[in-house]
């Protein structure tokens, strides 16, 4: 069984009862994570447990709100008033989960699907997300960490270029990658607006609804978007489902030709 799973934030409690839900066995099963692993739920430490002892039966991708961790691990961000990252940043083990999320890629592949946080920019093929996504991992883990943090945050540049370089050339996969929503017909990105599909800014679109989006045919599953709802499309996933904001954590099976849903209730405040 290979299972999706969107954003679990902290919320503990809920993922272990969506596991029990589904029968996941690591002796057999699989799972990824698709991104905000941690933060505004109440036990971002126990998830990276739960996740880190599960060894290879689980793959994760890196979310904002890991990024942020990052961030604010290394002085980078002030923390915000809703986080809830203390019991991570005031472990005594802290380093050693910061350097295990370090290790986290931005996108990957699960059987046939292209597995991401936000989204993929309109732009790109899956080979080329797959590759963009390495090349910010090798940042994350290299010994330019700190620069890349400070410089991480913005949303310039808001258009794909293939000549971009540098920290430019990061900073927009992260933002593809790891925030993206809507985008205007020119490809450009809007990293503004949060709503559902329906409060699109005139002249765009939801990313995935983009015409000539080279990733069409290609099984993408992403988070990030609570305001969409569950998205169950043959090549399309969305899997943000509010877990944080009282509503479910949701998986779906996606081996064998098998399309199976599972969803629980959370409370945020459980653990």
């Amino acid at each position: 069984m290979i299972l999706l799973i969107g954003d679990i934030q902290g919320c503990c409690d809920a993922f272990d009862r969506l596991l029990d839900a589904c029968g996941f066995s690591p002796s057999r099963d699989r799972l990824v994570a698709l991104g905000d692993l941690v933060n505004r739920g109440p036990a971002s430490r126990r998830v990276l447990q739960r996740l880190r002892a599960l060894e290879s039966s689980a793959r994760c991708v890196l979310g904002n709100h890991d990024l942020h961790l990052l961030a604010t691990a290394h002085g980078v961000r002030r923390p915000h008033r809703s986080d809830t990252l203390d019991d991570l940043l005031q472990a005594p083990d802290r380093d050693d989960w910061i350097a295990w999320l370090r290790a986290q890629p931005l996108a990957l592949e699960e059987s046939g699907w292209l597995c991401v946080h936000a989204g993929v920019d309109p732009a790109w093929d899956a080979a080329q997300t797959l590759a963009l996504a390495q090349e910010v991992q090798t940042v994350l883990q290299g010994a330019g960490l700190v620069e890349f943090l400070q410089r991480m945050y913005g949303s310039e540049p808001t258009r794909w270029d293939d000549a971009l370089q540098g920290i430019p050339r990061a900073r927009h996969v992260v933002d593809a990658l790891t925030r993206i929503r809507f985008c205007a017909p020119d490809g450009t990105l809007d990293l503004v607006t949060k709503e559902g599909a329906d409060a699109a800014p005139p002249g765009h679109l939801p990313w995935f609804d983009m015409p000539g989006r080279r990733t069409a045919g290609t099984p993408v599953a992403f988070g990030h978007w609570s305001t969409l709802g569950l998205i169950d499309r043959p090549d399309l996933l969305g899997l943000d489902t509010g877990c944080v904001w009282g509503r479910d954590l949701t998986a779906v099976r996606v081996d064998g030709g098998r399309r199976e849903i599972v969803q629980v209730r959370c409370d945020p405040h459980a653990g």
